[in-house]
Order: structure tokens, then sequence, then C-alpha cells
């Protein structure tokens, strides 16, 4: 490092923020990372408990190539800091009328899973589905997932080699639509359409091509022992080691320009650091709203940030459970998707709910599985700013009764300092409004209105789910190395800067797309 090494201020230590610090540390640059919290990995966070820390965000790793490429672009092995623990049953499923599937990492065995649950025809009609959403994975990786912006001539060329997708990218296809036709089975329709809310949409309201999240998650799930914050921790230390300056529990609140472009970062501790670019790993709303002044206000179309994606409320617990076969990933449907989405719809929590529940200990062959565990329950909400005192009653009616329906218990029930709502998502990440996956998916052109790396106030550059490729942990490690790759692209083209190469990139083009404290 020296003294000439452009300085990059980047704000929010989610994974989208670590990846880009990470990134750009390893290319020579000079990199201070704020975060208005007293830990990092933003929504991958935890709550303590009488079993240790509870996470209170996301629960498992998928797409683990993208990060075992992180670390390598720093010169060292994920295996070296991390346990990572594959999950040879990806999923648990359960539904009122007393029935059970479980989803493997082999597709044939998930296949006789559900020949067994459903009948021969089900198991044609799963097979035929895995295919497709094989084929949609595969043409939509390279030009859509992992590229810098979605490059539709690419998406348009893979898709017309693959005739088989065709049904699946319609213009008005939704998701629900496309099950509809797919499974015969209304639990299976059920079952995929639940993938649309890993990225904050409703199966009905969402294009057909998310069917291809089942891919991600049929090509390996891995559990982090001691729960998935430890890989923010991890990342953390990774970034301190190649020098990133961290200061935490200091806010930006403002970005400042001149002439037409990022110049510094004025902080809540009252100071003020230049610098030649600024990435922003939070919800790109806070920016469109005003929040961190002016220009970066102006950064942005008002589209980057609306309609807002669905919110949840997180249960983050330890227990005593009922005598229920859980494992780690287990998902308790209710008997009417309408009744679950309909009142979502209308900014309501749902009627019937569907309850994942991730027993944090199942599978770690350090924990006994007996007595107390950890646990994380979330509910798919609205997102909102303000909940009532009826509304946060109904947190806990719709979600211990129905699992204790289900024969699953607890001993005892967490206190209401357990729950996270959207009110508690919105006050946690300003300029959210309670969404916790930024823009909606909802709408077949919603994937190619998500703002990228670049923006339009020079300097300033997105990372995190809010931003391309979108929602997921992998998805907001790939938007760090995007924002990275953006940066180093940009200051290179600049003629007082020397040529930066940047390790364990991919060869991709990016696009584009204060008054309160922000993260």
């Amino acid at each position: 490092m020296t003294a000439a090494a452009p300085r990059i201020v980047v704000i929010g230590a989610g994974i989208g923020g670590l990846s880009a610090a990470i990134r750009l540390a390893a290319a020579g640059l000079s990199v201070t990372l704020v975060e208005a919290q007293s830990y990092p990995g933003g929504k991958m966070r935890a709550l303590p408990s009488a079993a240790g820390p509870v996470d209170a965000g996301p629960t498992v790793l998928t797409m683990r190539h993208v990060f075992d490429d992180l670390f390598s672009a720093a010169g060292e092995t994920l295996d070296d800091h991390l346990t990572l623990l594959p999950q040879p049953i990806l999923a648990r499923h359960w539904w009122p009328d007393g029935s059970r599937l479980d989803l493997f990492a082999d597709p044939d065995a998930s296949a006789s899973a559900v020949a067994a649950f459903a009948g021969l025809r089900a198991e044609v009609e799963f097979r035929r589905f895995h295919r497709q959403t094989v084929q949609l994975y595969s043409a939509f990786r390279r030009p859509m997932i992992e590229a810098a912006g979605p490059k539709l001539a690419a998406i348009a060329r893979n898709s017309l080699l693959r005739p088989g997708l065709w049904s699946a990218l319609r213009p008005s296809r939704t998701l629900a639509t496309h099950l509809d036709q797919a499974f015969s089975d209304p639990r299976l329709r059920q079952l995929f359409g639940r993938y649309a809310t890993y990225v904050g949409g409703a199966p009905a309201r969402s294009p057909a091509v998310l069917g291809l999240i089942w891919q991600a998650e049929a090509q390996g799930v891995w559990a982090v022992q001691g729960g998935m914050h430890r890989l923010a921790q991890a990342l953390c230390d990774l970034a301190a080691r190649l020098g990133v300056t961290l200061r935490f529990g200091v806010s930006a609140l403002r970005i400042q320009s001149k002439a037409g472009r990022v110049t510094e970062v004025v902080l809540s501790d009252t100071r003020t650091i230049r610098c030649e670019a600024v990435v922003f790993n939070g919800d790109p709303a806070a920016l469109v709203a005003g929040l961190l002044g002016n220009a970066p206000q102006q950064a942005l179309p008002l589209s980057a940030a609306q309609p807002r994606s669905l919110s949840a409320a997180v249960w983050s617990f330890a227990a005593t459970p009922g005598p229920v076969d859980l494992i780690h990933h287990n998902v308790f449907f209710g008997a009417d998707p309408s009744r679950e989405f309909g009142p979502i719809s209308a900014g309501q929590l749902p009627e019937d709910a569907t309850l994942y529940v991730c027993a944090q200990d199942r599978g770690d062959p350090r924990r006994p599985g007996t007595g107390v565990e950890r646990f994380e329950i979330i509910m798919n909400a609205p997102p909102k700013t303000v909940l009532s005192q009826s509304e946060l009653s109904l947190c806990r009616n719709r979600t211990f009764p129905t699992l204790a329906r289900f024969g699953l218990t607890f001993d005892p029930l967490p206190p209401d300092t357990a729950l996270t709502t959207p009110q508690g998502f919105a006050a946690l990440f300003p300029g959210s409004q309670g969404a916790i996956y930024g823009r909606s998916p909802e709408g077949q052109l919603a994937s190619f209105r998500r703002p990228g790396a670049r923006t339009r106030l020079p300097g300033l550059y997105l990372a995190g789910g809010g931003a391309h490729p979108g929602a997921g942990v992998p998805m907001a490690a790939l938007s760090g190395l995007h924002a990275a790759e953006a940066i180093a692209r940009d200051l290179t083209s600049a003629s007082k800067f020397s040529p930066m190469a940047m390790p364990g990139g991919m060869s991709t083009d990016s696009r584009t797309t204060g008054r309160a404290q922000s993260r």
C-alpha cells in the first residue's frame, strides 16, 4: 500500500460491502469500511440466547463457489477459516394434512421421495421441472447472475437454443401459473412457489423464471458450523488482514460531491473521509430518499427502489423443542396459500402463514441434538414501518399455535425481545421501509430495473441485495465483486491512476442501472 493508493470508503459491512472491501484491498487500494452497528454482516446478524448466538438472518449457504472465489482473491482458503456442513437433505416440508416430503441434494433421491409422496405422475412432473430449471439456470447464470448487468442478447440467444424454456419465459407467465401447469399436486405447486419468497416476492406476481432458484439450492446447501454469522465475521477478519480500516459504531451522514463526482463522506463522529470512490452497501431506497444527501439522491431513478419487496417476522431464540423430527431446514406450510399472500398484498399479516424453522444446531456434530437448541422462525410479512400492538400479538399467535398443531412446541416460549418485525427491520436499515430484499422482484421486468454497480453520480457505486444481481447471500457477494471491478476499471481509465489488477474477478461488464443516519 502506498500513499498514492486510491482511497475508497465502503458504507455498510453487509456481505456486499465486505466482498467489495476485500477485493478492493486485495487490488492495492486504501479501503475504509464504516458500519453503524457494532458487528459485521448487515442482515446476517445474530441475537444472544441461552445456547449462544442464534442467527436472525440467512440460515444456509448456497453457491459456495462464490465464497471460495472470494477467499481465493485474497490469497486464502475458505476451509481454513470456516467449517461448512453439507446438507444431504435440502429441506423437510410439512403440511397440515400430516404429509411430509424431504428433498435431497441428489435429484434421483428427490424424485423417488416425490413418487412416494404423491405418486408416479408427480415423479414424472418433478423430473421434467428439474430438467427445465437446470436449463434455466444454465441459460441465465453467466449473462444474468454472474454478469455485472443483464446481458439481454446473451439471455435471448441462450433461450432460443433451449425451446424447453419458452413456457417459463412468456411475458405474462408468473411462477404460480407456471407451476399450475407443471404439477398436478397442489402441495408441490405450493412448495416450489415458495422460492419467489426467497427474493421477496409472491408466487402469483413473480415471473416464472424464478423457478431457477430451485437449482441454486439443488446444487448444494451448506450450514456454517456455529451459525451463518460466523461467515460475516470470517469475511470481516479477512478484510482486516488485508489492511482494510474497520470503523464500527459509526454512521455515514452524507456523501459529498464536488464538480459532479464524489469527494468525501461525513461521519456521525464529525469526521470527514476524503475519497475517490464510495461503495454504498445499503438499500438503494435510502439514497433515493435523500438520507445521504442531495447529490446521491439524484444518482438513482425512483424505479431502483420501488415497489418494495416482502418483509418478515423473525424469531431467534433457544428452547427445548417438542418431539418432532426436525433437520436444519424445515418448512411448515399453511393449508391455503391465498390466505397467506392475499393479506400480505393488502398490507396485513398472513392469516394462514407458511413458517420456516431453522433448527440451527441440527446436523452439527459438536451439538448433542437434545436439550436446549437454537431456533430461527421466519414468517413472511408486508413491509411496514409501524406495527400496532395487536399486530405484534398476531406475530406470536400465528406462529407458535400453528407449529403446535404440527406437534412442534418450545419450552420456554421466546420473549418478545426475540422477535424482529418489519418495523424492526425498518429501524435497523434506514430507508428500507421494512422491506428486507430491496426492490420487489414482482413483474416481468423487475430484474432489469434493479440498479447495477454504477450510479449516475461518478464515484458512487452500489453493493448489496438491493443491487444487481439481487437478494440472497451469494448474490450480495457477487454485487461486491461487480462494484470492485467497476471501481478498478473506472480508476484505471483515469489518467492519474496506474492500472490495477482485480484478483479473482470475472470478466464481465458493469452497467448502471444527508439528513438522517444510514448504514
